[in-house]
């Protein structure tokens, strides 16, 4: 693969005695805020289940460059005369065939890096594109240009419903909602069943009311309330925010899951439930969702009223629903507690529909259907153990689970 060796980083396919089928471009070396570590967590799981060779920029392709494009497709509206006048910074060729490349983004602002890559689609028979959060209200005729970048793929999935069908028009491009997966044997209890030793978790965004309810509450009752204390700066609407650094994607992605696996009631919002200048009237839901059931704990919140939430979400008391900004919610969560049959019941659900719906395994089964590719054996063999292990939990006593602190 001919490239800058300073400017990219390589990942190679963990089965040397393969050669590799998948190229992956990662943005996990530019991008390392705690929000897109579970993207990162899809791409180690794919990693995981196929001869992958993963690419990461070093570099992001966000300055000069990006401003030359957009003024030059703007004035000329040719993209091959616009890549021309562009800086030729981090070129990247790949020197093998692939069957599938598959860029994975945050947002469409990052889709600017493909303009690195010079000859993906003649060396790769299928090109698949994953942008998880991509907002209809980012479609401004300023922003167009960059969706020039995705006109050569065979399938776009977007991680929000509201845009796809502007996308799949202006591309021309099939275009697939697809929403957010977990790993889910590294975010369920079973086997072990660790203690739920904490009484509430609620991370990210949220509301202030309702965390100044739970902080009385939790003073009150002398209950372990776990929440973030740190300070968004130095992005948009970092006042609205709850976002900060990783220095380890893996690593982060293992303590939520303990801190998770540990917590009795988890908190689960709408999509951007604080900012509604950039939802507008559509509600999307992300990763948290997943993440509290795969873990096991008893969901409470505010989640988006659509149907692909009812979809995906569809088993009782799947989430214990209740404003963003619950006043009451001590009054909830004590109602709650005085049903102990109830909450067993709902985090035994939880995780057997995780398990069998919403491992990454099956995102990536719907991504390779779209393109006809097939799946590997190891991929296969994962599907087996979810089913495994889910008709195993199925089978158990429901008053052995953990409620409460043992």
């Amino acid at each position: 693969m001919k490239k800058d060796k300073y400017l990219f980083a390589e990942k190679l396919n963990l089965f040397p005695d393969e050669k590799s089928r998948i190229f992956i471009v990662s943005m996990r070396e530019i991008s390392n805020l705690v929000a897109l570590c579970n993207l990162y967590e899809f791409e180690d799981v794919l990693s995981d289940i196929d001869a992958v060779d993963m690419v990461k920029p070093l570099i992001a392709n966000d300055g000069v460059g990006r401003k030359i494009y957009k003024l030059a497709k703007y004035l000329t509206n040719s993209k091959p005369l616009a890549e021309f006048l562009v800086p030729g910074i981090n070129p990247y060729f790949l020197n093998q065939e692939y069957e599938l490349f598959f860029p994975i983004f945050n947002s469409p602002f990052e889709l600017f890096t493909l303009h690195s890559f010079k000859n993906w689609r003649q060396k790769c028979s299928k090109a698949v594109c994953y942008i998880v959060e991509f907002w209809e209200s980012y479609l401004q005729p300023s922003n167009l240009y960059f969706l020039e970048f995705l006109k050569d793929f065979d399938h776009i999935f977007i991680g929000t419903k509201n845009s796809t069908e502007a996308i799949a028009k202006i591309t021309g491009r099939p275009c697939t909602y697809l929403p957010p997966g977990i790993d889910t044997l590294k975010f369920s209890p079973y086997p072990l069943l660790p203690a739920r030793s904490i009484d509430v978790c609620n991370l990210g965004r949220c509301s202030s009311v309702t965390h100044q309810a739970l902080l009385e509450f939790a003073r009150q009752q002398q209950m372990f309330y776990y929440y973030d204390t740190i300070k968004s700066y130095g992005s948009k609407n970092a006042a609205k925010q709850q976002t900060f650094a990783v220095k380890n994607a893996q690593e982060h992605r293992s303590l939520l899951a303990n801190l998770i696996k540990r917590s009795r009631y988890f908190f689960a919002n709408r999509a951007r439930a604080n900012e509604p200048e950039v939802t507008r009237t559509n509600q999307e839901f992300g990763s948290r969702f997943f993440e509290g059931a795969a873990a096991g704990a008893v969901m409470i919140g505010d989640p988006p009223i659509s149907e692909e939430f009812d979809k995906y979400f569809d088993w009782p008391d799947a989430i214990i629903k209740m404003p963003f900004d619950a006043p009451e919610i001590g009054k909830i969560i004590t109602d709650l507690d005085a049903q102990p049959e109830r909450l067993a019941r709902i985090r035994k659900d939880n995780v057997v529909n995780s398990l069998l719906r919403h491992d990454w395994v099956y995102r990536l089964q719907t991504i390779f259907e779209a393109v006809d590719v097939q799946p590997s054996e190891i991929m296969l063999s994962r599907e087996t153990e979810l089913k495994n292990l889910a008709n195993q939990i199925q089978q158990m006593d429901t008053s052995l689970i953990h409620s409460s602190p043992s």
